[in-house]
């Protein structure tokens, strides 16, 4: 009696078997990672809309621009119980003196994104104590800026979005994230706060 029929049919059974097995277990992987994604963004990410439209655009008179390395004023975080300077630019030697107001944005009270970056262990080492609806404070030479914060996210270091330009007075403050990190880390954790009040 021929066997190699029987023999084949065999293999071939086997092989689709294993076939068969394989399929299920890249199934059973991409179906756990799509979720992981889809959880992601809500770990991530924690952001309201606002309520109403968008607080009140302040007259804001500056009628000298601070240069780098001057004194803009101060930023209170009342969630923080902290009072913090607030100076022009953002490099090390700015950072080293407290909150730097990045250059290229505009300033507290104006009408656009006015950007604050800080360091997550020294002026912003508690930033992720502040929650939506608390206000920010901003003191300078135009007058006292109240600000309530909108939102909280995580975006990667080279994520753009952050210096976007809006449509009414935003303040932003971004710093280094995770806050416990050894080494240059590779995300940032913003807050974004709408003008409520001031001029």
């Amino acid at each position: 009696m021929n066997k190699r029929p029987i023999i084949v049919a065999l293999s071939l059974g086997a092989l689709l078997s294993g076939i068969g097995c394989l399929s299920w277990a890249a199934y059973g992987i991409w179906s756990q990672s799509d979720q992981q994604l889809e959880a992601a963004p809500a770990v991530r990410t924690a952001s309201v809309e606002p309520s109403a439209a968008p607080g009140p655009a302040a007259v804001v008179s500056y009628p000298v621009r601070p240069m780098k390395g001057d004194g803009v004023g101060t930023l209170k975080i009342p969630a923080l119980n902290r009072t913090l300077p607030v100076i022009e630019g953002t490099d090390a030697k700015q950072l080293a003196k407290g909150v730097g107001h990045y250059a290229g944005s505009v300033l507290p009270g104006e009408v656009d994104n006015c950007i604050l970056s800080g360091h997550r262990d020294t002026v912003f080492r508690r930033l992720n104590e502040v929650k939506i609806g608390d206000p920010l404070v901003v003191q300078t030479s135009a007058g006292t800026f109240t600000y309530t914060v909108r939102s909280t996210r995580i975006v990667h270091a080279n994520d753009e979005t952050v210096i976007m330009p809006t449509d009414h007075a935003v303040l932003t403050l971004t710093t280094c994230y995770p806050f416990n990190y050894i080494g240059s880390a590779p995300d940032r954790y913003v807050i974004s706060a709408d003008l409520v009040a001031g001029g």
